[in-house]
């Protein structure tokens, strides 16, 4: 988060293309870190049970690309129109060049200076909450970490590393999915259904409102279902949406319901796949930075494998068919890890029942020893029983030999001794 600050903190006042390139480079790794950072510091917080905080973070995200841009030309776009008309009346008014180049200058300042505040105000608010987060770090217990951790750690499962590694190949296929649809759909709606540009512009702002409704919708509903569930459900959704806009796209209420479905579709499994290998095996930096890596690369990939698709075929909708071959992907990919987690939880099951055999058996190896003590010790009782009785004849015996009338007084007296002892 500070290193995205520092970036947005010096983007206004860069004045050179490289340097602006890696400031630029500086905020994509930061955001990498922090979205690597954020799935990881909840999954270590809450466990199984973060399902509905990793939904709430995604919501965030998708919240804060929905609202960001808006912002922005609500405080851009009101001025630059008002400015422009005033240099073509000055320009017209006087037609000098003079005039006109002073009110694109003044122009570029204001512009310039929206611009500004704009980076300003965000940046600003980033520290902010960088500033609590490190509050927050500063007070944590790191006992109570290392213990989870130690407790996490025989939570591995048995193919683990192919598990990550289909889930890789899962969320590449879903964000490379997901961003090529948002980013093409806008010139989809304009060439092959000849929509006017406010009615493109509306149908791609119905595919990013869906996703960002659902995942606010997503935060609740992973309270109550499974995170499994909720994938079933959207890749369902998905394959569904897809295949309707992928041969029924021409009917234009196909084209608006399969936009809204899908988008409410993708909504939802980035961050329910992250819960659910949670159930399943452990997920550490390395296995969330792979994630992060796979979207990274399906955003990067897809959408430029799609756009020369489609410039080399003008008249096929290369974006409906990429979308529904990344929905039969997953769809196959997830029976594919389900599969190996359950056979990974079956593992985990016996080592368990090894385990408490152990147990069972050390537990039962306690008891014969108490049992044996028990037994020494009544042997011993019995046995102290056997002597006093044995004793208690003798002193009968001696008795009677005592009160003999030929006995001697010494005689007596040591059976009187004996008995008395």
């Amino acid at each position: 988060m500070l290193g995205t600050t520092g970036g947005l903190f010096a983007i206004p006042w860069c004045k050179r293309s490289l340097l602006l390139t890696a400031l630029m480079s500086l905020i994509g790794a930061a955001m990498g870190v922090l979205d690597t950072g954020g799935n990881v510091l909840a999954l270590n917080t809450w466990g199984t049970e973060a399902g509905p905080h990793l939904q709430a973070l995604h919501f965030s995200f998708a919240m804060g690309a929905f609202v960001a841009p808006v912002l922005a030309k609500m405080a851009m776009g009101s001025s630059e129109p008002r400015d422009f008309q005033a240099g073509e009346n000055a320009s017209q008014s006087i037609l000098s060049p003079v005039s006109t180049a002073s009110a694109t200058l003044a122009l570029k300042h204001h512009l310039g200076a929206d611009f500004l505040w704009s980076y300003i105000v965000i940046g600003t608010y980033l520290l902010f909450v960088s500033f609590f987060f490190f509050i927050l770090y500063s007070k944590s217990s790191s006992v109570r970490d290392k213990s989870k951790a130690s407790v996490q750690k025989c939570k591995v499962a048995k193919y683990h590393h192919a598990l990550i590694i289909l889930l890789f190949l899962f969320f590449l296929c879903y964000v490379g999915a997901e961003v090529t649809y948002g980013s093409y759909i806008f010139t989809y709606a304009k060439v092959f259904a000849e929509m006017k540009e406010n009615e493109a512009a509306a149908l791609n702002s119905v595919f990013w409102g869906a996703f960002a409704v659902c995942r606010a919708v997503s935060v609740f509903c992973a309270a109550c279902l499974y995170p499994g569930t909720m994938i079933v459900l959207s890749l369902i959704g998905s394959a569904v949406s897809s295949s309707a806009l992928a041969f029924f796209a021409h009917y234009p209420i196909s084209l608006w319901a399969g936009t809204a479905v899908y988008g409410a579709s993708m909504a939802t499994i980035f961050p329910s796949g992250i819960s659910w290998i949670e159930q399943y095996t452990v997920i550490q930096g390395k296995s969330a930075s792979l994630f992060v890596v796979g979207a990274a690369l399906g955003e990067m990939c897809i959408p430029a494998v799609v756009g020369y698709l489609q410039g080399k075929f003008h008249h096929v909708p290369v974006v409906m068919y990429t979308a529904l071959g990344t929905s039969a992907m997953t769809a196959v990919l997830f029976p594919v890890m389900y599969k190996l987690a359950t056979a990974s939880g079956e593992g985990l099951r016996e080592m368990g029942e090894s385990e408490d055999r152990k147990a069972l058996l050390s537990s039962s190896g306690l008891n014969e020893d108490e049992e044996d003590e028990e037994d020494a010790g009544e042997w011993n009782e019995a046995d102290f029983e056997c002597r006093r009785a044995s004793l208690s004849c003798c002193c009968r015996h001696l008795n009677a030999i005592a009160c003999l009338p030929d006995s001697s007084f010494h005689v007596c007296i040591y059976a009187r001794f004996q008995c008395n002892a």
